[in-house]
């Protein structure tokens, strides 16, 4: 599913103009963005965390040259599902 198609959806739900919820929806996304790139966790009770996520430092391979290289730690954004989508995913995927 598309940006586009979950706009269409919501709107076609909740009765919205397309324009007014993509400007929600490209909002909601700026804002989780900004606070994972400030190193805040966003919590979405009943569908999951959105955090920054810390990757070690740890030793490389460049294949092409057949050479070491370091790649220092850094972070990362992660995605943790609630229990509860996590269940839903399980018991309708088959």
């Amino acid at each position: 599913m598309t940006k586009a198609e979950v706009v269409s959806k919501i709107s076609s739900k909740t009765g919205v103009e397309k324009v007014t919820t993509l400007a929600v929806v490209e909002s909601f996304m700026s804002e989780i963005m900004s606070a994972v790139s400030e190193n805040e966790a966003v919590f979405l009770r009943g569908f999951g965390t959105f955090k920054a996520k810390k990757r070690a430092k740890k030793t490389g391979r460049n294949i092409k040259k057949n050479t070491t290289i370091i790649i220092p730690e850094h972070h990362i954004p992660s995605f943790k599902p609630a229990k509860i989508f996590v269940q839903d995913v399980k018991n309708k995927v088959k």
